[in-house]
């Protein structure tokens, strides 16, 4: 039998090794807290993935380890070099193939569309940290010391998403509230559904065509305002009102919590349109994506 580790159990990760599960395959998922979905395929471990050699011990056998971990938001730039450089080495002293998941703040800022080709020139802080870890990704890739990917998602819809949609947007609507979003609400915007991001991890994980370079997950293409209406149209709720959060809206409630503070310096991906073309994982794979419609009622 196959089998797979899973690192990381927030909703990406968790339906990945669903899908693997469901497919027939021995998962293994890792988290610090021993988390994660009670399914017969799927063996929770706890363990602090920063430990390499313990991590690298429970990585032994595996075909494929997937790279769905997550630190802190607001703690990036310091947890996840060390985080990722601990997975990277156990996964190549497992002899496993390893697929990460990724984002686009790594790409150049652009008024087109983002493709795989898109420069990683990021300006951001956080867009520094995920262009670094696929760096050293690739280049461990082309050196010959394992085979790697990176699937890269967008803002998140999905049961158990974490994203400004799911915060901010979302259980306003719902209560048919006045809810203050982060950006321009009639901007165009690349959201992925959880399930077609651990579809795309799964696919790609089986293909040889994969390795070496990143893919984009299938994207749903939408704005804000009409996510909302479609969200408030799901649940009866009355038609959404939207309101911009300004700079100062967002330093006020950083006092609060440090995630919101982190949301400043990616404004520019929310103010104005950010698409994404997924054409090459659609022709290669034959991944659609959802619609709308569905990620919502999820």
């Amino acid at each position: 039998m196959t089998e797979s580790v899973v690192i990381g159990a927030g909703a990406t990760g968790a339906a990945t090794a669903r899908q693997l599960a469901d497919g027939g395959e021995r998962v293994r998922l890792i988290t610090r807290s021993g988390s994660g979905p009670d399914h017969p395929g799927i063996d929770r471990i706890a363990l602090d993935a920063e430990r390499t050699d313990e991590l690298a011990a429970a990585l032994a056998g595996a075909n494929t380890v997937f790279n769905a971990a997550m630190t802190a938001y607001h703690t990036w730039p310091e947890t996840m070099p060390a985080l990722f450089a601990s997975i990277l080495a156990a996964t190549e002293r497992a002899g496993a193939d390893y697929v990460m998941l990724g984002n686009h703040y790594g790409y150049q800022q652009t008024t087109g569309p983002v493709t795989e080709r898109t420069p990683m020139a990021p300006h951001t802080r956080k867009g520094r940290v995920r262009a670094e870890l696929w760096r050293q990704a690739k280049e461990a890739h082309d050196q010959g010391r394992l085979r790697v990917t990176e699937v890269r998602a967008g803002q998140y819809l999905g049961s158990g998403a974490v994203s400004a949609f799911t915060l901010l947007v979302a259980p306003r609507v719902r209560d048919g509230e006045l809810a203050l979003v982060h950006g321009n609400p009639d901007a165009a915007h690349s959201f992925s559904y959880t399930e077609d991001v651990a579809a795309a991890l799964v696919a790609v994980s089986g293909d040889t065509r994969a390795w070496g370079r990143p893919w984009h997950a299938p994207v749903i293409t939408t704005t804000l305002r009409q996510a909302a209406t479609a969200l408030a149209g799901l649940h009866g709720a009355p038609e959404p009102r939207l309101e911009p959060l300004s700079e100062r809206d967002l330093t006020l409630l950083s006092f609060t919590d440090p995630l919101w503070r982190e949301f400043i310096e990616m404004s520019y991906m929310s103010e104005r349109p950010f698409i994404v073309d997924d054409s090459d994982i659609r022709d290669t794979f034959g991944l659609e994506p959802s619609t709308l419609r569905e990620a919502l009622a999820a």
